[in-house]
């Protein structure tokens, strides 16, 4: 404990050198800027498991539980370490704790006074011929049961007795086993120290390094100003800009559509024209045939005057429905057109998209100047970070504990060969008691075994054989040896258990769950001037408090010893790694900074003008009804092919000559007019149809499309004269921002690295355990209490087992005389041999 605690101390030197607690922690952590701290590895195990002994183990804690149940007595050991402890009138409460320990060891203490005592008086009784020394064996009725019961009796004892015996062998191996294991036990855990010693230094300058990361990534930005600076102004203005560009260049697109669906109405037209001049002659012509063809002798007939009157009375159909001349002319809308055309529209708005996107590059160039005044900050806050791993002489203040830590080892590595040889007394003599114990129960095994067979149950006790006399010997034997040495095995197990089981309830036990930490963590108890102890070590502040027991769990966990040992009461890391007064001029440069981005002209007088010009060009005032109407009819007033199929229905039913033929061919020519002339005007009409039906649509409200594009555009002008200074001042303290917090959140890992991370103290809490735990407690106390377990409760047995030995005895040996039988039992003795 001493060691452990000096060791805390000596790192308290850190005192020099560390801050206040971690800042808080924060969400935001840029990207490619997540640092990790170097992990470090360790070669002691942070647990130690017993393996199958260990079961053996957790019998004797219950078996110390019940003897001792009693509580940690914190304030007798209180009392002992201010010295104020007084046996006079302190000894009623270590009675009352030790009252399980002090009964069992009383109880082994008459075990060691009356035995060798009982034996001697049962030795002298024996050779006085009684307490069964005389050879004479009196004849009972139920001498088999009695002989039956002594025998399963010794046998259960036996075996209690043996399992005893192995516990002594495996607890006696057990220590011998792992106190050779110590060796490599305290250098794993010398190692474990000396790599966090080592590796402090290297963490620090690791930690400080990565300054040169977050510095690449600060000047990579700085140089990207263009994109990120310039596209952060761009993309505020682009929602306000780029639509009601889009819609100019929509309206450009839409003005030279219009031109060209009107010049191709007018063309369309013109050839409408034509062809309904020509459907108009080739219509009078069948037309007079017709006619021509009705003064035919034949219609005077009755028959015939009917179809030739009905074939008069149809001919007013044969004309044409539609007068295209009538439509009105589109030449106007068309030399508008021509006019607004003359004006590049589509160039002018790409002119205005130019000076709009040529905003990241106007950035890039206002603010060379403040890039490399940031840039020389963070070249000084570099420098501050550096003269820092300077000012911490961490090799220095580590060096003395070093050697200290050197000295230890040498210290350890002198003496445990001195331990290993004590231990293999140690070894030979618990090796001796365990096989005093194995001799004495061969020789109940072996009398049990040799009387069991050569017993004869038809033999006298005078006639017994040689085997079972053998065993009745080996029994005898039995029951001397264990009168000679039970006495002094009971001793060795009273020493065992007063020591083992003290220990165990005193130091493993409460260091396992704390007690004792939170002994030695009384205000005042180990100084009368200080509250805490360890504070008062560390800082000379005892007020702080800093205990045995925060300081055990965090080492624990790995914590480093700044936390643990809230050196953050010494030295103020914050202040060293404060960029306060550098984040103020980084924050004062880019607020400061005079982005002049002037002459942004979407769209110049012009533009406007040609806008204006289209939305008063005619388009939407042309007679879409009168056009929509023409072309919506059928050239003609009839349909020529059923006119055709009617009229050679007619002639059909007249009878041959000049008439019936002459009405046959002008119905094929009206079939030949529908095909070159009717179809053709029926295409072009529907192609006007449909043209201007769209031409329609997309000039309704045009006045209303217009002038809202005029609208949005010098509101999106004005937001960019007027808001553009107040974007690139919200961007600019953004864009600072993401620098600075480049350097926050590294300047945050730094200071948790080192409060949290570096120099974790898991190996102090280890090599604790190790010497505590490990070594004192599972290496030692454990097997030896074991030990005392199995060896005390074999001798305990062993005065049952002399009892049933000597009991049993008298049915295996040969003895000198024997009871006379009646004569009821001699014939039936003399039946028995009959048979």
């Amino acid at each position: 404990m001493a060691l452990l605690l000096r060791f805390l101390l000596l790192l308290g030197l850190y005192g020099d050198t560390m801050s206040e607690g971690p800042p808080p922690s924060s969400a935001y952590i840029p990207d490619g800027l997540e640092f990790e701290f170097p992990p470090t590895s360790y070669e002691t195990r942070d647990s130690y498991e017993a393996g199958p002994t260990g079961i053996l183990f957790q019998i004797v804690h219950i078996f110390l539980h019940m003897v001792q149940p009693n509580a940690f007595p914190e304030d007798i050991l209180r009392k002992v370490v201010q010295k104020e402890f007084d046996l006079s009138t302190d000894y009623e409460k270590i009675i009352y704790y030790e009252i399980g320990i002090i009964i069992c060891a009383v109880l082994g203490l008459l075990f060691i006074i009356l035995m060798p005592l009982v034996g001697f008086v049962f030795s002298l009784c024996r050779c006085c011929n009684k307490c069964g020394g005389e050879m004479h064996q009196r004849q009972k009725k139920n001498g088999a049961a009695l002989k039956s019961y002594f025998t399963l009796s010794l046998l259960v004892i036996c075996i209690f007795i043996s399992f005893g015996i192995i516990y002594g062998f495996v607890a006696n191996q057990h220590i011998r086993t792992h106190i050779e294991k110590t060796r490599k036990l305290s250098e794993s855990n010398f190692n474990d120290l000396r790599t966090l010693l080592n590796a402090t230094p290297g963490q620090i300058d690791y930690v400080l390094d990565q300054y040169t990361t977050t510095k690449a990534r600060a000047f990579s930005d700085l140089d990207n100003i263009k994109l990120l600076l310039g596209d952060g102004i761009f993309k505020q203005l682009k929602p306000r800009v780029v639509p009601v560009l889009d819609d100019i260049k929509a309206m450009a697109e839409e003005i030279q559509e219009t031109r060209e669906t009107l010049v191709e109405v007018n063309s369309i037209l013109t050839d409408m024209r034509q062809l309904s001049a020509n459907l108009s002659n080739s219509l009078s012509n069948v037309k007079g045939n017709l006619e021509q063809a009705l003064t035919d002798p034949m219609c005077s007939v009755h028959p015939v005057m009917t179809t030739c009157s009905n074939i008069m009375n149809s001919l007013s159909l044969l004309d044409g429905s539609i007068d295209f001349d009538q439509l009105p002319s589109l030449d106007e809308q068309i030399g508008n057109l021509n006019d607004i055309l003359q004006t590049n529209l589509s160039s002018l708005v790409q002119k205005g998209c130019r000076s709009f996107n040529a905003i990241p590059g106007i950035v890039q160039n206002e603010t060379v100047n403040v890039v490399s005044d940031v840039k020389m900050t963070l070249d000084s806050i570099g420098s501050d970070i550096k003269n820092i791993s300077k000012n911490i002489p961490i090799q220095d203040k580590l060096s003395n504990f070093i050697r200290y830590l050197n000295d230890t080892e040498n210290y350890i590595h002198r003496h445990l060969p001195t331990l290993e040889e004590y231990d293999s007394y140690r070894w030979l003599g618990s090796l001796v008691v365990c096989c005093l114990l194995t001799l004495i129960v061969i020789f109940y095994f072996l009398g049990l075994l040799c009387g069991t067979y050569g017993y004869n149950q038809n033999a006298t006790p005078t006639r017994r054989g040689g085997v079972s006399n053998t065993g009745g010997i080996f029994l005898m034997v039995g029951v001397g040896f264990s009168f000679f040495f039970c006495w002094l095995l009971m001793t060795i197990v009273v020493l065992t258990f007063v020591v083992g089981g003290n220990v165990e309830k005193l130091v493993c036990e409460p260091y396992q769950n704390k007690m004792l930490f939170q002994v030695l963590d009384t205000p005042y108890l180990l100084n009368a001037d200080w509250k805490y102890y360890l504070s008062g070590m560390v800082f000379n502040k005892p007020d702080i408090h800093l205990t045995f027991e925060q300081v055990y769990r965090d080492c624990k966990e790995n914590k480093g010893i700044y936390a643990t040992l809230k050196l953050e009461n010494t030295y103020n890391i914050s202040e060293h790694l404060s960029i306060k007064e550098h984040t103020g001029n980084i924050n004062n440069n880019f607020e400061n900074m005079n982005i002049r981005i002037d002459n942004i002209v979407l769209l110049d007088e012009a533009g406007r003008r040609n806008l204006m010009d289209f939305s008063s060009s005619g388009i939407d005032k042309i007679d879409y009804g009168a056009f929509m109407a023409a072309t919506g009819k059928n050239p003609t007033k009839v349909n020529l092919l059923s006119f055709a199929n009617d009229l050679e229905v007619k002639a059909n039913h007249l009878p041959p000559g000049n008439l019936k033929q002459t009405l046959k061919n002008n119905a094929g020519i009206l079939r030949n007019i529908h095909r070159d002339e009717i179809i053709p005007l029926q295409k072009l009409m529907s192609a006007v149809h449909q043209k201007l039906k769209e031409l329609q649509q997309k000039s309704s409200g045009l006045g209303v499309k217009v002038a809202n594009i005029i609208r949005f555009l010098d509101s999106a002008q004005d937001f960019i004269t007027n808001r553009i200074s107040t974007i690139i001042a919200e961007e600019s303290k953004k864009y600072g921002n993401t620098i600075i917090s480049y350097f926050e959140h590294y300047l945050q890992w730094v200071k948790i690295s080192i409060t949290e991370q570096m120099a974790a103290c898991k190996p102090v809490a280890t090599a604790l355990d190790s010497a505590i735990d490990v070594f004192l407690c599972s290496y030692i106390i454990d097997p030896l209490n074991l030990f005392w377990f199995g060896i005390g409760k074999a001798t305990a047995f062993l005065l049952p087992a002399i009892i049933f030995a000597v009991k049993l005895a008298k049915y295996y040996r040969r003895m000198d005389s024997e009871d006379v039988y009646d004569d009821d039992m001699e014939n039936a003795n003399i039946g028995s041999r009959r048979h």
